[in-house]
């Protein structure tokens, strides 16, 4: 995008009482944040519902300032800009009603694989909480060498995820809740530097963004967003990762938790989860390669489908049929979705009449398959 239309983006996400469902609504309505400025005068004639209150809120030149000084510090530090319709935006993090308008990333990886997962779970984790987290991601890493591992790089669980994911060749991206010109906690900052070169740093906050607590609570939202699947691997009766799950939840988006001792207080959240069937309980990477059906590159390949192409496909339908054709074990939702570039709103209703002409069967956990 040009910097006319990222400075305004930044100016937006500044202006006083405007979050990111209404940014998000505005753009939508009138095709470009710069728009928005230009013609602030006149959005009433085209946006005829907008408050008067939020007309006023957009006469906000410290907001354009900041917006400035924002520019520099991203072209003086190559910072990749990614817009809520740009196409390297995290697709299934769009899906989000949410979802920030615009992402601020220093990194190498796709933020759009085929396999993403959340890895999440208590500050003061145990030695078992980080024993399961290597060897999940371990285990995992073996099968599915392409999947991408998210966290939020905070002591405990999130950094031994990272940890990892570097250790076993996965790419890992952690979402920050600061801007990229620091890093939080400091004691994490070699981990972040090689992170930057498998996987990323990924902030929806501008530089000099203090890490609040009202952030941490806020990037949640993107580490359960972006993933098919949020696996909590040890958390205590309240805390961050339980809002992930929460969210992960809200989405309609997978959650896992693994099972501690009965009686120990670092489990008890993933008890309550797995109590109130906010989460499956999972023991291995296994569990999760086969609930997500996914493909493990360990397996021998089935041979390929052959099969009468099926008439009066459309367009999009055809694309469906094509993929799952060639993963006989079916496909979870997310990763169609990720695969055709179709809005899980959109796939959801192809999904429905494909089922409905008895081609396509769901199965547990938003998975599809051909009807062979």
């Amino acid at each position: 995008m040009d910097n006319k239309e990222l400075s305004a983006l930044i100016a937006l996400q500044h202006i006083p009482g405007i979050g990111s469902i209404t940014a998000k609504r505005l753009v939508e309505s009138v095709g470009s944040a710069s728009f928005i400025f230009e013609h602030r005068n006149d959005l009433r004639d085209i946006v005829p519902n907008v408050q008067s209150s939020l007309l006023k809120a957009l006469d906000c030149p410290t907001a354009h300032h900041r917006a400035e000084q924002e520019l520099e510090f991203i072209h003086k530090h190559h910072i990749t800009c990614i817009g809520y319709n740009d196409a390297d935006f995290p697709s299934r993090l769009r899906e989000c009603d949410d979802a920030p308008i615009l992402l601020f990333y220093r990194g190498n990886t796709s933020l759009n694989p085929r396999r993403v997962v959340s890895v999440v779970g208590t500050r003061k984790c145990t030695d078992y909480g980080r024993d399961i987290c290597e060897s999940f991601i371990r285990d995992l890493s073996a099968q599915c060498p392409d999947v991408l591992i998210v966290s939020g790089l905070a002591y405990g669980i999130d950094i031994c995820a990272h940890r990892a994911a570097i250790k076993y060749g996965l790419p890992t991206v952690g979402v920050l809740a600061h801007g990229l010109d620091r890093i939080y906690p400091a004691l994490h900052r070699n981990t972040a530097a090689q992170m930057t070169t498998c996987g990323g740093l990924l902030t929806e906050y501008t530089s000099f963004t203090e890490p609040e607590r009202s952030n941490f609570l806020q990037r949640n939202r993107i580490v359960a967003g972006m993933a098919d699947a949020t696996i909590v691997v040890e958390s205590a009766i309240k805390g961050g990762a339980l809002v992930t799950a929460n969210i992960a939840n809200s989405y309609g988006r997978e959650c896992y938790a693994f099972p501690g001792r009965i009686n120990d207080a670092s489990s008890a959240g993933c008890h309550k989860l797995i109590r109130h069937h906010q989460a499956a309980l999972i023991t291995s990477a296994d569990d999760i390669i086969e609930a997500m059906m996914w493909e493990s590159q360990q397996a021998s390949k089935p041979e390929a489908i052959q099969r009468t192409l099926f008439p009066n496909l459309s367009d999009e339908e055809s694309c469906i049929v094509q993929l799952l054709e060639q993963h006989a074990e079916g496909l979870h939702v997310n990763t169609l979705a990720a695969e055709t570039n179709i809005s899980i709103s959109r796939l959801s209703a192809l999904l429905f009449e494909l089922e409905l002409r008895g081609i396509v069967r769901p199965s547990a956990g938003s998975n599809y398959r051909l009807i062979q």
